[in-house]
């Protein structure tokens, strides 16, 4: 019996969990990553600094977690030791505390907010409006977005709930996300996944078998020929850095008065920089006509209250601004079924962080890739091909693909 095959564009996270899914389901995959390393924005930075493309963690509660523990995917990992979070501050009217409002700690547990007003005005109404702007602003740390307060009120709720919890959701992987990513890579070959590394491809391929792109937003709306496909994420200044270590250094500091923070990474997972040294990233927020300058110039304030002498201890440093590459934000009156469809027509499944799938950041390119590894299997049994068009008009489904 012929078995069926797929094609799968984009070593991502996202396109990793496609290949590991359709070939445990007995597909034949081939999967083409345009760099040559796999990761997309999972790659983490050689040693001897092992910093990521901005903040990564899994949250434990998260359905990509659970999935990638029972493959033996995780490899080891590392919490937020307690003894770190009493060096936890907040910056809240200009000063910095060791303890967020106690306010905001009982608006993150609420779990009525609806979706059609924004969080700003439906948390003021119910803990005041000094309470809300910096519950909003701390939601930032799951959001990527310079106003959440803006957001409908229920996605900016979820967020915030999920990065207020006790003990902290957040699980990270030893030395980083390239390290799931080899452990997934290595899975994937062992089920046989062919995977072509500095293969970017300019169109669809025409093999008559489904197509699964598993690319930034921007990259499948060229691939696709769809200039109707598009979504709104955040743009976020990022700044890494090594210091040398020193006493007192804080964890993590929180901006409320605003929206960004800094964490220092090597307090969970000491890999990530040489003995002695610490590995420290802030995220800063920007709004669209912010500029980068403006962005460091806040993350480097940060840097200031929490690592006092930083700069005097500075052994690296790197800063980019990641535009429209931090996931995906819902207005008031959306939510993630409102955004780009999975299933584009013709046998090609859209997979990524700005997709219609449920989830918080990486979650939502998991959540999507295995759907749509689910629609192409069911849709498109082995012997039978989808009808492509040579020349593939712009296709603009919108409606709700997964639930």
């Amino acid at each position: 019996m012929a078995r069926r095959r797929i094609t799968i564009i984009g070593g991502g996270f996202g396109g990793l969990t496609a290949a590991i899914s359709a070939a445990e389901a007995g597909a034949d995959v081939t999967l083409h990553e345009a760099h040559r390393r796999l990761g997309g924005r999972a790659r983490t930075a050689q040693a001897p600094y092992r910093a990521n493309e901005g903040p990564h963690a899994f949250y434990r509660r998260g359905p990509h977690w659970a999935w990638l523990r029972q493959r033996g995917l995780t490899g080891p990992r590392a919490r937020v030791p307690l003894g770190a979070l009493p060096r936890t501050r907040y910056l809240l009217d200009d000063r910095l505390r060791a303890l967020p409002p106690l306010a905001v700690s009982r608006l993150a547990a609420r779990r009525d907010a609806p979706v059609g007003r924004t969080f700003l005005g439906w948390a003021s109404e119910v803990a005041g409006e000094a309470t809300a702007r910096a519950a909003a602003n701390f939601a930032a740390v799951a959001t990527f977005h310079h106003a959440p307060g803006l957001l409908s009120a229920a996605f900016t709720q979820e967020r915030l709930r999920r990065a207020a919890s006790l003990p902290p959701e957040a699980v990270y992987p030893v030395g980083g996300w390239q390290s799931v990513v080899d452990r997934m890579t290595a899975r994937a070959r062992e089920l046989g996944v062919r995977i072509e590394t500095g293969s970017r491809l300019e169109a669809l391929p025409f093999t008559g078998d489904p197509v699964v792109v598993a690319t930034s937003l921007e990259s499948a709306r060229r691939l696709l020929g769809d200039p109707g496909l598009s979504g709104e994420s955040g743009r976020t200044l990022l700044l890494d850095v090594a210091l040398r270590s020193r006493r007192g250094d804080a964890f993590f500091v929180s901006d409320l008065d605003r929206t960004g923070w800094v964490e220092r990474f090597t307090t969970q997972d000491g890999s990530l920089a040489p003995a002695g040294e610490q590995l420290v990233q802030a995220q800063l927020p920007l709004a669209p006509a912010e500029s980068r300058e403006s962005g460091l110039a806040r993350a480097e304030h940060l840097l200031d209250l929490g690592f006092p002498g930083w700069s005097e201890r500075l052994l690296w440093r790197r800063s980019a601004v990641a535009n429209g590459r931090t996931g995906a934000v819902d207005r008031p009156g959306t939510t993630w079924r409102d955004r780009p469809a999975i299933d584009r027509g013709d046998g090609v499944y859209l997979v990524g962080d700005q997709v219609a799938a449920p989830g918080v950041l990486s979650e939502v390119s998991f959540t999507s890739a295995l759907e749509a590894v689910s629609l192409a299997l069911a849709q498109h049994p082995a012997g039978h091909s989808p009808h492509r068009p040579a020349h593939r008009s712009a296709h603009r489904s919108t409606g709700p693909a997964a639930r």
